[in-house]
């Protein structure tokens, strides 16, 4: 089976907020109050923008997709 991975950067703003970007998807960047909860939002944006993409026919969503937190 091909699978899709995808990279989730994280930054801490000094204000103490989590940022989550996506780099492979455009617009992929949330915030989260801790990392976890920028992940689960990176996470769930991440898809919306996949089914999106997959509406408009550029993208195939047969594959399995996983996220790989660094």
């Amino acid at each position: 089976m091909k699978t899709m991975r995808l990279k989730v950067l994280f930054e801490r703003e000094e204000d103490g907020r989590w940022i989550a970007e996506v780099p492979q998807l455009p617009g992929v960047l949330v915030y989260g109050d801790t990392r976890e909860a920028a992940l689960r939002r990176a996470k769930a944006l991440a898809l919306e923008t996949i089914a999106g993409l997959a509406e408009l026919g550029e993208a195939d969503i047969d594959d399995a997709i996983h996220f790989d937190a660094a």
